[in-house]
């Protein structure tokens, strides 16, 4: 009798057959990064919103402003990092999800090299911010927006509770900053181990996806976890 959840595993060919398929599926992917490159073009001369209120972070080094997470640098990438109480995992840990991109981040001497800063921002105190930072081996700047209005203003912190996002700014010659760019939900893709997954045969292994039937599959998101939880048993997703 055969396991109706075996895997069924895409054909099997020879290296002629497989090579002709692969050049098939090149020529869609190159049109896709053609149309990536067009999007990312467009999306470079989107207009600016000067930010006009004076934010006040907590960091490390004591209070801070929103020019100040620049570095010096003329970009800035902020990741909305969700970490407060209605968050699962609170006090002690922010969430899931955020967690598992941010692992993905690297190197940032990479965007330096391009005169640009990152850093993540967070309404939860810094106290705990710095504890869960340490736990999770991360080195990026991280900052506290505790008692200021911005993670309301950016639309972070609803009366329905917290989001996840990202936004890019810049800054002119003087002392005004522009957001330029924002992003969440799916947006946020390109920065997890998701888009390594979707050019696996098995792919993200979630009920979704068109991919070759049978093996264990998931909901979206809820196999994530904390990169030092997974295999524990009470660990919990994204939901909680």
């Amino acid at each position: 009798m055969k396991d109706k959840n075996a895997i069924k595993f895409p054909k099997i060919v020879d290296q002629a057959q497989w090579q002709k398929a692969r050049e098939a599926i090149l020529v869609k992917e190159k049109k896709a990064t053609r149309e990536r490159n067009a999007l990312a073009a467009e999306r470079r001369r989107l207009p600016m919103v000067r930010i006009e209120k004076k934010y006040v972070f907590a960091g490390p080094k004591g209070k801070v402003s929103l020019l100040d997470l620049f570095e010096g640098r003329r970009q800035l990438i902020v990741y909305h990092f969700m970490f407060a109480p209605p968050v699962p995992g609170w006090p002690d840990a922010g969430c899931v999800g955020c967690s598992m991109v941010t692992d993905q981040f690297g190197n940032m001497a990479h965007l330096h090299a391009r005169d640009t800063s990152f850093c993540l921002v967070s309404v939860a105190p810094l106290k705990n911010i710095e504890k869960y930072k340490k736990r999770m081996g991360w080195a990026y700047p991280w900052y506290s927006s505790e008692g200021s209005e911005f993670n309301r203003d950016f639309g972070r912190t609803t009366d329905k509770g917290e989001n996840f996002g990202l936004s890019v700014f810049i800054h002119d010659d003087g002392n005004d900053v522009y957001r330029t760019y924002f992003t969440d939900g799916r947006g946020t893709e390109g920065l997890t181990s998701g888009t390594l997954l979707d050019l696996t045969a098995l792919g993200r292994q979630e009920e979704w996806e068109d991919s070759p039937a049978g093996g264990e599959r998931s909901k979206p998101f809820v196999w994530w976890r904390r990169h030092d939880e997974y295999g524990k048993k009470d660990a919990k997703g994204p939901t909680g």
